[in-house]
C-alpha cells in the first residue's frame, strides 16, 4: 500500500461499502457504487491510451460524475487537470496545451467549446461528455459517459501506486496565467489530506487510521460549496472519503439554494470561500426561506468553515450572531503551500483585511533576508511552508525557482503573502505582494481596504487596486458593487473607512459597476479590475465618462 489518495479512499470502500459516500438533489451513492464506477471509468481511461502521468482535464461542475473522474484518474496513477467552467475558448485551449492533456472528461453544456478548441489540441485523444439534461451534439469527438462505463470492467485490478504518483492543482491565475502546482500525493495527504497533526505536526503513522476511525462513528455530512477548480473544496471531499463520510454535491451557487440544501440534507459542516459566498448567503439567511416565509432549519449545522479569500470581520461578526454555538472558522492557505493556519472567530474582533490565525508547526514569516521575523516586532515578512510542499509548478522552471526557495539550507514554498507575526505568536495575513499597492512609499494591501470598505452598509463587494498617480506613484482606488436602492458617494465611503484604517489607505478614487468580477470559487480578479480604472479614467479624461452610476469620483488626501 501505498500514501496515495486512490489507496485512502480505497481503505474507506472496504470498511464502509454501504454508506453513502456522495449524495445530491436527487442522488445517492454508496461506497460501493463509487468504487465500481470509479473502476469502470479507469478501465475505459487505461484501454483508450491514458499511461501513468499522463494528464486527464475534467471540466464539470460540482456533480458527482467529477467525483467519480477524480478517483478513476487517481486509481490508474493519472494526473489530474482542474478546469475551471467558466473559462472561454482561448483559456481552455491554454489549459488543454500547457497541462498536455490527453484525454477530457466535461458536462455535456461545454461540448460547443471543447468542439471548437480540440482541432487546435492534437494531443486530446479521448473525451468523454458526461449528461447534464443539455442537448448540444458531441457525437463528431465524444462518447457518452455512462456509455464509457458500460463496456468497461468494474474490478479493482490496477498496478501498486506511488507515494510520488502526481496531484497537480491549476492556480486561479487571477494576476496572471494558471500555473499547475505539482505535489506528491504523500506531501498533498500530509498538508491537506488529514496526513499530519495540524496543531503539533507529528505525522500520522497509520495509513488506514481515518477509515477506522470513521468506520467506527455516525457519518458526518459535509458540504463543500466553492466549485471543484477550488483546492479547498477537493480538500474537503477527500477528507470526506478517506474517513467514511457523506459529501453534498450541488452544480452550481445559490445563497437561498444552500440554506435549503443544509435543511434537506441535514449537512454538519459547510465550506464556503470569504465575502463572495459569504455576503450573499447572510442576506438570504436574514431573509429567510422564500418558499416558506419561515427562518431556516439549521439545527444539525454545526461548523461553518471559509479559506482562501477574504472573510471581512463585519460579515463574520453578522453570521456569529445569527449562528450562535456553532464554530466558524478563517482559514490560510494556498495552491503552493495548502493549509497554514486557522482562526477560531469570535465576537468582537477588532481588525480588518485578513486572518489572524495560528500557523502550524511547518508555517512561518520570513524577512529579507531569509530569517524569521520576531513576534511582535511589527515588521513585514512573507508567509513560507517548509516539510511537505510541492514539487514546483508543471513546465515553469523560471516560476518554480523564484516560488520554492532554499534558504539556510530549508527548501520553503513562498507564494508571495504578507505577513506580520504578532506578541502571542498569531500570524496576521496582510495581503499577495503582487498586487500591493506602493503609495508615496507606504504600501497598502488591498484586502484590508476592501475589509474595511465592506463594513459601510451600503458596499455589497468591492475590489481595491492602485492607479498612477503624479505624486504619490500609486493612489488607492475602489471598484465597488452597491446594494440595489443605494447610492453611496465616495465622501460618504470614504468618511466610513477612516473609522477602520489609516488615511492613507483610503480610497482616493472610486468606480460604481453593475457587478465585481470574480472566478466561480470567489476569488477576486484583480486583472480586470485594474483594467476597469484603466479604461474608466481613459474615459473621464477624454470627457467620454459614464453616467453617475457608473462615474468615477476623486477625493484628496
Amino acid at each position: 500500500m501505498a500514501l496515495n489518495i486512490a489507496d485512502f479512499v480505497e481503505h474507506a470502500i472496504d470498511l464502509v461499502p454501504d454508506r453513502v459516500a456522495l449524495v445530491s438533489d436527487n442522488r445517492e451513492m454508496t461506497y460501493a457504487q463509487l468504487e465500481d464506477r470509479a473502476n469502470r471509468l479507469g478501465h475505459y481511461l487505461r484501454e483508450h491510451g491514458v499511461q501513468p502521468g499522463d494528464k486527464v482535464g475534467i471540466y464539470c461542475r460540482n456533480v458527482i460524475e467529477a467525483i467519480e473522474a477524480m478517483v478513476a484518474v487517481f486509481k490508474i496513477r493519472a494526473v489530474m487537470v482542474n478546469i475551471n467552467y467558466r473559462y472561454v475558448e482561448n483559456e481552455l485551449q491554454y489549459i488543454f496545451d500547457n497541462s498536455d492533456m490527453v484525454a477530457l472528461i466535461h458536462e455535456r453544456r461545454y461540448s460547443d467549446k471543447v468542439a471548437n478548441v480540440l482541432p487546435n489540441t492534437p494531443k486530446v485523444k479521448s473525451v468523454i461528455v458526461v449528461e447534464d439534461g443539455t442537448d448540444l451534439d458531441f457525437s463528431a469527438f465524444g462518447i457518452g459517459y455512462e456509455d464509457a462505463l458500460a463496456q468497461s470492467s468494474g474490478e479493482r485490478d490496477f498496478e501498486e501506486r506511488s507515494n510520488d504518483d502526481i496531484f497537480m492543482l491549476y492556480t486561479g491565475g487571477t494576476t496572471g496565467s494558471p500555473k499547475g502546482v505539482m505535489w506528491r500525493h504523500e506531501d498533498w495527504w500530509r498538508v491537506l489530506g488529514g496526513g499530519i497533526n495540524f496543531v503539533t505536526g507529528v505525522p500520522v503513522e497509520d495509513e488506514y487510521e481515518m477509515a477506522k476511525v470513521g468506520a467506527a462513528n455516525p457519518s458526518m455530512i459535509r458540504y463543500p460549496i466553492p466549485p471543484m477548480i477550488h483546492g479547498g473544496s477537493q480538500s474537503a471531499v477527500f477528507h470526506s472519503l478517506f474517513g467514511g463520510g457523506t459529501c453534498l454535491m450541488h452544480p452550481e451557487f445559490d445563497a437561498h439554494e444552500v440554506w435549503q440544501n443544509i435543511d434537506k440534507h441535514k449537512v454538519n459542516l459547510i465550506f464556503i470561500t470569504g465575502d463572495a459566498m459569504g455576503r450573499p448567503m447572510l442576506d438570504a439567511l436574514i431573509a429567510g426561506n422564500p418558499e416558506t416565509g419561515e427562518p431556516y432549519d439549521l439545527s444539525t449545522l454545526y461548523v461553518m468553515a471559509s479559506s482562501a479569500a477574504l472573510f471581512s470581520p463585519s460579515i463574520q461578526e453578522q453570521f456569529l450572531e445569527l449562528l450562535p454555538n456553532r464554530l466558524l472558522t478563517d482559514s490560510i492557505g494556498a495552491s503552493e503551500t495548502g493549509f497554514g493556519g486557522l482562526a477560531v472567530l469570535s465576537k468582537g474582533q477588532k481588525h480588518t483585511g485578513g486572518p489572524t490565525v495560528k500557523i502550524d508547526a511547518s508555517t512561518t514569516v520570513l524577512d529579507d533576508d531569509g530569517n524569521e521575523v520576531e513576534p511582535g516586532s511589527g515588521k513585514r515578512g512573507m508567509l513560507a511552508r517548509k516539510g511537505n510542499i510541492p514539487l514546483g509548478y508543471y513546465k515553469d522552471e523560471v516560476k518554480t525557482a523564484e516560488t520554492f526557495r532554499t534558504i539556510n539550507g530549508v527548501r520553503y514554498s513562498i507564494p508571495g503573502d504578507y505577513a506580520q507575526v504578532e506578541a502571542d505568536g498569531t500570524v496576521t495575513m496582510l495581503g499577495r505582494g503582487s498586487v500591493s499597492i506602493n503609495s508615496g512609499g507606504e504600501k497598502v494591501y488591498p484586502e484590508e481596504v476592501e475589509g474595511a470598505l465592506k463594513a459601510h452598509p451600503d458596499i455589497f463587494d468591492v475590489l481595491v487596486v492602485g492607479i498612477p498617480d503624479e505624486r504619490f506613484g500609486q493612489r488607492v482606488a475602489a471598484v465597488v458593487q452597491v446594494r440595489e436602492g443605494t447610492s453611496p458617494t465616495l465622501h460618504d465611503i470614504a468618511t466610513a473607512a477612516r473609522k477602520e484604517i489609516a488615511g492613507y489607505k483610503v480610497p482616493r478614487s472610486v468606480w460604481f459597476v453593475d457587478q465585481i468580477k470574480r472566478n466561480p470559487a470567489g476569488k477576486p480578479d484583480y486583472r480586470w479590475a485594474k483594467a476597469e480604472t484603466e479604461s474608466r479614467e481613459a474615459d473621464d479624461h477624454n470627457g467620454n465618462g459614464a453616467p453617475v452610476a457608473s462615474a468615477n469620483e476623486s477625493v484628496e488626501a
